[in-house]
C-alpha cells in the first residue's frame, strides 16, 4: 500500500488521500475535494483512480466527487445510510465491509458515528496499519458534532473502537488542526510534556509535508484519549464541580468536547 497525503491549502485545511496498489496502479481517492490536485498526483505516480471513498457527507468531503467521476469514471463509496445525502453513490458500506484496491490493498470499513451519524473510517489490513479517520479523529483531537452528529456517539466510537486499535497504527485525518489541538491539550493538561515537545517541534510545520502520528503518540498527546489524567481531572473539577471526585470517562469526554467547541 502506498499512501499520498494531499494538502489542499484551503480555508478548511483539508487533507485528501490517494491509496495506491503498487502491483496494478489502481488507486482509491479519499474525500478528494481538490480533485485536480489528486488527479495530478495520480498522473505523476502513474495511477488510475478507480474508486472514491467519502468518509461522510459534508460538502468539504464530497465536493470533488463530480469532477473526479467525470475525469476518471471512479465509483463512489460511502456509508450505506448516506445515500440520500451523497449524490450518485455506487456502493454503500457498513462495519466490516472491505474495500479492495488493485490486488494488494484491503481496507476495512469501520462504522464510526459521532461527527455525523453516517461516518466511515478505513483501517488498512497491512503490516503497518493505517487509519483514515476523516473527521472522527484528528491529530491530537476529535471531531465536533455540530452538523448531524452527537457527542455521546463520538465517545462510544473512541471508547469501543479507536481505543482498541494497535499502538503502531498510523493516523491520517481529514484536516490539519494539529497545532490548535496540541494547544488545547496543554490548556487542559499543562504538564503534558509530550504535547509540549511536539508543539515546539511542529510549530513551523509545512502541512504539505505533515507529521503522521501513531496511535501510541495520540494516547500521549490527544486529550480525548487522556480521560484519566490526574492534572486534567483536577482542572476539570475546578470548572465543573458537579462532576465530583471520580467522574466516569464518558462525563470527562463530553465536558472536554463541550470546552473544545468554544475554545
Amino acid at each position: 500500500m502506498i499512501v499520498e497525503q494531499i494538502w489542499t491549502a484551503n480555508a478548511y485545511r483539508n487533507f485528501n488521500y490517494l491509496i495506491g496498489c503498487p502491483q496494478t496502479g489502481d488507486a482509491l481517492a479519499i474525500d478528494p475535494l481538490d480533485y485536480n490536485k489528486c488527479l495530478a498526483v495520480a498522473k505523476k505516480r502513474g495511477w488510475t483512480i478507480t474508486q472514491i471513498l467519502n468518509t461522510h457527507e459534508h460538502a468539504d468531503h464530497i465536493g470533488g466527487n463530480k469532477g473526479m467521476v467525470k475525469a476518471t469514471g471512479a465509483k463512489v463509496i460511502a456509508h450505506h445510510n448516506a445515500a440520500n445525502r451523497i449524490p450518485n453513490m455506487d456502493r454503500g458500506v457498513a462495519a466490516g465491509d472491505v474495500i479492495t484496491v488493485g490486488k494488494t490493498v484491503d481496507l476495512e470499513c469501520l462504522d464510526t458515528p459521532g461527527h455525523t451519524m453516517s461516518h466511515i473510517c478505513l483501517l488498512s489490513k497491512t503490516d503497518q496499519p493505517g487509519l483514515f479517520s476523516g473527521d472522527t479523529m484528528f491529530n491530537a483531537g476529535a471531531g465536533n458534532c455540530h452538523n448531524g452528529g452527537h457527542p455521546d456517539e463520538l465517545f462510544a466510537t473512541f471508547e469501543q473502537q479507536l481505543e482498541k486499535l494497535d499502538d503502531n497504527t498510523l493516523v491520517y485525518p481529514g484536516h490539519d488542526y494539529l497545532l490548535n489541538n496540541l494547544a488545547f491539550t496543554l490548556d487542559r493538561e499543562p504538564d503534558n510534556a509530550a504535547a509540549a515537545a511536539l508543539l515546539q517541534r511542529c510549530e513551523n510545520q509545512d502541512p504539505s509535508d505533515a507529521l503522521v502520528t501513531t496511535l501510541r503518540q495520540e494516547r500521549e498527546i490527544n486529550t480525548f484519549f487522556r480521560l484519566q489524567s490526574p492534572s486534567l481531572l483536577a482542572k476539570l473539577a475546578q470548572e465543573f464541580p458537579d462532576i465530583g471526585n471520580d467522574p466516569d470517562p464518558r462525563c470527562v469526554f463530553l465536558k472536554l468536547r463541550e470546552l473544545r467547541n468554544s475554545w
